[in-house]
């Protein structure tokens, strides 16, 4: 069963999702980022190149060619697709994502927006009621587990 790893409190969500991206990669895992919203997307593009001034974070789209996508740790995605085999799904997504049931970890963000606080809480309540197991980090305690 997939296991749901919440962080919370993240003051800057993109920033956090490169941390655990970079983490996720130290691990030997993959990970696929999901957002239906392009702007994050290509935000979090950008700020996968430059959000460490000594490295960066070796990612592509899913819509790159199959070869690139199958040799490259994290890859930025507005959809689920069950043929790119990935060990972690990161939601930044507001809702629950489709499909998160066929990676082993699930990662969502909370950020310190009322908002984004509010959609977190149900997404988490979701999780909990279907049974999942959740381990939660506040971000303020520095622990990217």
């Amino acid at each position: 069963m997939t296991e749901i790893y919440f962080y919370s409190g993240a003051g800057n969500k993109l920033e956090t999702a490169c941390q655990l991206c970079a983490k996720a990669i130290q691990q030997g895992v993959r990970v696929l980022v999901y957002s239906v919203d392009s702007s994050i997307i290509n935000q979090l593009d950008r700020l996968l190149w430059t959000f460490s001034p000594t490295s960066f974070v070796a990612h592509c789209r899913i819509n790159d060619d199959e070869e690139r996508i199958s040799v490259t740790p994290v890859i930025l995605s507005d959809k689920i697709d069950d043929t790119v085999h990935c060990d972690v799904l990161l939601n930044l997504h507001d809702a629950c994502p489709p499909s998160f049931n066929q990676f082993q970890r699930l990662i969502e963000i909370a950020g310190v927006a009322q908002e984004d606080k509010l959609a977190a809480r149900e997404r988490y309540r979701f999780y909990q009621q279907e049974g999942y197991k959740i381990h939660h980090f506040k971000l303020d305690d520095k622990d990217y587990s």
